[in-house]
């Protein structure tokens, strides 16, 4: 132990004999950077986003996504949900 390099309360005196390091438990609270970074999202997207407004043009968008399907477009998308890649759309019809 030298002055430059002292050793802490619970540490080895010594380098371990396998000349490695000594592992040390490293944590850091990231809750108060990730409240700054909600915050500047909200004020970026400004007082008059409307959330139930954005969700529903994104319903009405994969409505047409899947709309006017041909026979093997429509067999491949009936595929797709079946095996759970992509979720049941309206009746069970991606024209609904």
């Amino acid at each position: 132990m030298s002055p430059h390099d002292p050793t802490l309360p619970g540490e080895p005196d010594e380098t371990p004999a396998s000349g490695g390091s000594v592992p040390v438990d490293f944590s850091f609270d990231l809750s108060s950077h990730e409240m700054l970074r909600r915050t500047h999202t909200l004020a970026a997207l400004g007082p008059d986003w409307d959330p139930v407004a954005a969700l529903r043009g994104e319903e009405e968008a994969y409505d047409l996504l899947y709309s006017g399907l041909s026979e093997e477009q429509q067999r491949v998308y009936e595929e797709l949900v079946e095996a759970g890649v992509l979720p049941a759309r309206g009746g069970g019809d991606a024209a609904a």
